[in-house]
């Protein structure tokens, strides 16, 4: 027969069963307290506690004789389980990369490549809708046996070449798997003609290979009888041409131009033309006549690269790396610079290989440095620092904010900010002031408030300040260089200070010096 509880009495009175809870709960607030500033804990607690403590009485498999106890040592066990797991996978991700070696050359050179522009990656991410548009127009050409004509344009640096490589590939695929006749593919860029007119003996050529050219034709005359009389055969091939730089055919009397793409308005003419360019409104400068045909090409825009987009394709060019190389902050601070400069992928590239090459620098530095001073101490057999050591010490072996600001400065300069680094030392901590003073709001302040911040900074970084009259002297100056605008007043101390240029810049300006970043802290 059960034994009946006491008044004060309750199931968790068993010295056991009590010294399993204060246990468990011992443990739990002893971990809270190692892991209390790991994001990944704290993801894992809050995972933990959205499962819901169940009361025995309202289990489906309880009964009245369950035990509380048993219920929440299984939800305990649960969770335990579940924290397992979780630091298990994140542990396995961490150490299954090896450790980054700015020294490292082969490591260096890897990633070097990675960011290079003549790398071609396995997925173009961010224009996947150009893709389709593109992809769509020579199925419909290749299905229906008809020729066509498209322009592609776009600013610099915005995947059209790389998007076209990938299109080309796509079509000869899909040609294949649908049954048809995979087409010829002529793809050309049209700088490397000697002359515009060459483009029609590579389409020739292409499209004719063991046909010699007849003497008293052109290529372009012998084309346009091709495209003017029925093919004798009845399997002949439709052909895919894709001319990138097409503003170079461009010619005076645009007489290139506009027979190239006429050859696609022939009765029978099997060839499919996609013309790349910089150039958004040139089928609207140079082929009036094509509209005047009601045969203008269909037109697909790339546009700039956003910020999310820049982003994106510098993350998958860096996955293939089994190391991480690049702050996320700093990947950050390239995209948005550059969306805002250009929304040019190449500049973005560019830039990341220039912070890279600043690192690198650093560390051939450092290893110097360090090995120079244990050959002063007289070890240098147990004390030359080798790489991991140098890593060790330094602690950030990656692209950091810095490193990726000094190289964005470098690429986009401005005269805001080239006149911002030029400045005289004090008068950089004076706009460091006015920054770190105007964070909490305000437009703007008195040059004796001003005046008291400067000082303040002056002292946390251990550097005399400049007298009263010297320091209004130098905010006269920074007025005259239209960085400050000082009201009028009186008295020197009550004009008001305000600053005429954005935060963003003095900061991005300064951020490239250890000492200003300690500033602006």
């Amino acid at each position: 027969m059960p034994s009946v509880c006491g008044r004060n009495s309750s199931p968790f009175d068993r010295s056991d069963n009590v010294d399993d809870v204060n246990r468990s709960d011992g443990d739990s607030t002893s971990q809270k307290r190692r892991l209390g500033g790991d994001p990944v804990a704290m993801e894992v607690r809050q995972i933990s506690t959205q499962i819901k403590w169940k009361s025995p009485r309202r289990c489906v498999n309880s009964s009245p004789k369950t035990s509380a106890i048993g219920t929440e040592k299984d939800s305990m066990e649960g969770i335990v389980n579940l924290q397992k797991s979780q630091k298990t996978i994140l542990t396995n991700d961490l150490t299954a990369k090896p450790n980054w070696n700015p020294i490292d050359t082969e490591q260096v050179s890897a990633v070097k490549e990675a960011l290079h522009v003549s790398t071609a990656p396995s997925t173009v991410v961010c224009r996947e809708d150009e893709q389709r548009r593109v992809l769509e127009f020579c199925k419909v050409c290749i299905e229906e046996e008809k020729a066509g004509s498209l322009y592609v344009c776009g600013c610099p640096g915005t995947g059209k070449s790389l998007s076209m490589e990938k299109v080309k590939q796509q079509v000869v695929d899909w040609a294949k798997e649908a049954g048809f006749h995979p087409p010829y593919v002529l793809s050309l860029n049209c700088t490397s003609l000697t002359n515009t007119s060459e483009i029609f003996s590579k389409i020739i050529g292409e499209n004719q290979p063991k046909k010699k050219l007849n003497g008293s034709t052109s290529p372009l005359q012998q084309l346009q009888k091709l495209c003017s009389q029925q093919q004798q055969s009845s399997c002949s091939k439709m052909m895919l041409i894709i001319a990138d730089e097409l503003d170079y055919l461009i010619t005076k009397d645009r007489a290139v131009i506009h027979d190239l793409f006429l050859l696609t308005t022939l009765p029978f003419s099997r060839f499919v033309l996609i013309g790349v360019a910089n150039a958004i409104d040139l089928a609207d400068r140079f082929l009036p006549r094509l509209q005047s045909l009601n045969c203008k090409p269909m037109v697909v825009t790339f546009r700039a690269y956003s910020k999310d987009q820049i982003l994106r394709i510098l993350q998958e060019r860096l996955t293939v790396l089994p190391y991480i190389v690049f702050q996320p902050l700093a990947l950050e601070l390239c995209a948005r610079k550059v969306a805002a400069a250009s929304g040019d992928m190449r500049k973005a590239l560019s830039v990341c290989r220039s912070a890279l090459e600043m690192l690198e620098a650093e560390f051939r530095e450092s290893t110097g440095n360090m090995n120079s001073i244990s050959q002063e101490k007289g070890s240098l057999d147990k004390q030359t620092a080798t790489g991991p050591e140098i890593l060790e010490v330094q602690g950030n072996n990656v692209v950091r904010v810095d490193h990726m600001a000094v190289a964005l400065s470098k690429t986009f300069k401005s005269p805001i900010v080239e006149t911002i680094q030029s400045l005289p030392k004090h008068q950089q901590i004076i706009l460091c002031s006015a920054v770190k003073f105007f964070r909490g709001g305000k437009k703007d302040t008195t040059v004796g408030e001003l005046n008291k911040s400067y000082i303040d900074i002056c002292k946390s970084v251990l550097i005399p300040p400049v007298g009263t009259l010297e320091f209004l002297g130098m905010c006269r100056v920074l007025n005259d260089q239209g960085l400050f605008k000082l009201g009028q007043s009186r008295e020197e101390k009550f004009k008001r200070v305000t600053l005429k240029v954005d935060e963003s810049d003095i900061t991005f300006a300064l951020q490239g010096i250890r000492f200003f970043r300690a500033c602006l802290q």
